[in-house]
């Protein structure tokens, strides 16, 4: 098994910046990939970006692409989610995820209960 826990969220400005952490803990060996998921209410959750131990690293959603940037430390098992030029559609919860990566495709086995991020116009 293993545990994640964020930090991070909270309540910024439309321009603002936050980092979001991700701690594993546990079996951290068995999922060499950890990745952020935001999902606002009565929406489906979406892909914001993921980085594998290999040193990879890859963006989902369209919209944060140049304004977000995952990075990791796997001595920490720990991951980031480096938020710039937040706006109010950024407004979700962020969830973790750790899992596999093979062939340039993620597998998630593992999730966290997720921050809030709150974004003011």
């Amino acid at each position: 098994q293993v545990q994640l826990v964020e930090s991070g969220g909270g309540l910024v400005q439309a321009g603002g910046s936050l980092r979001l952490s991700c701690a594993a803990s546990g079996r951290t060996f068995s999922s060499p990939a950890m990745g952020w998921f935001r999902q606002v209410p009565g929406k489906e959750r979406e892909f914001v970006a993921a980085i594998n131990w290999s040193g990879g690293s890859t963006y989902g959603v369209d919209s944060v692409k140049g304004r977000f940037t995952i990075s990791g430390d796997n001595v920490k098992n720990t991951v980031y989610l480096q938020m710039n030029s937040l706006k109010p559609e950024d407004t979700a919860v962020y969830y973790c995820a750790a899992g596999k990566y093979y062939s340039g495709i993620y597998g998630w086995d593992y999730w966290g209960k997720g921050t809030l991020v709150t974004v003011s116009s």
